[in-house]
């Protein structure tokens, strides 16, 4: 909601194509030559840039950014506050084939897919590809130019080709620093972390 209570105003362009039956939250924008297909979901606050395509059926929280050309394949899940960078790719198809092995072209009922899963706060950037399915973690980082075949962790930095885990991130997107064994903190917020087998958990104040 707005000040004062009013709802926030939501912006959709005259280029850009949003099927009846998808839900646009209060204050979101979509911008020319996008595509919001049947059902998919945006919460609160989202902006949806050019030529960015969101899936049948997606779901998307509050205070996401899909960027220019990204494109989000349904049944890709995004929590609230996930960034998807410029041309971002988020499959759904295991096995790829345009037809059958009967050589006929593939329809509905020929394949079942599977989505890609993004928790809150997270960040795909520029380029990158998350070959379903795969869960991204909730304030995790992807690389440009990534790409991700198994999940990631949580507050995890993941790059390459396939992606690797090289560090660790607060919820500010800075790498965070050694602070003692096992122990890590965010050069911007102070928050404090503790990686124990491959976790990386933030510590109580």
């Amino acid at each position: 909601m707005g000040t004062g209570g009013s709802p926030l105003t939501t912006s959709i362009v005259d280029s850009a194509d949003v099927h009846a039956s998808a839900r646009i939250g209060d204050g979101s924008s979509i911008w020319h030559l996008a595509q919001v297909r049947e059902g998919a979901e945006l919460g609160a606050n989202c902006v949806v840039g050019r030529g960015a395509y969101v899936g049948i059926g997606v779901q998307v929280g509050d205070n996401c950014k899909i960027q220019n050309y990204a494109l989000v394949y349904e049944p890709a899940r995004l929590a609230d506050g996930v960034f998807i960078g410029p041309a971002v790719v988020l499959t759904n198809d295991t096995y790829p084939r345009a037809v059958t092995p009967e050589g006929t072209l593939k329809a509905a009922d020929d394949w079942q897919p599977v989505g890609v899963t993004v928790e809150r706060g997270a960040s795909i950037g520029a380029r990158a590809v998350c070959v379903a399915p795969v869960t991204i973690g909730e304030w995790a980082t992807v690389a440009a130019g990534a790409v991700v075949t198994k999940d990631v962790p949580a507050f995890a930095l993941v790059a390459g080709v396939p992606a690797r885990r090289i560090g660790w991130v607060g919820r500010s997107g800075e790498p965070l620093r050694p602070d003692g064994e096992d122990s890590w903190i965010c050069p911007t917020t102070n928050e404090r972390f503790r990686e124990n087998g491959g976790t990386l958990l933030p510590l109580e104040d």
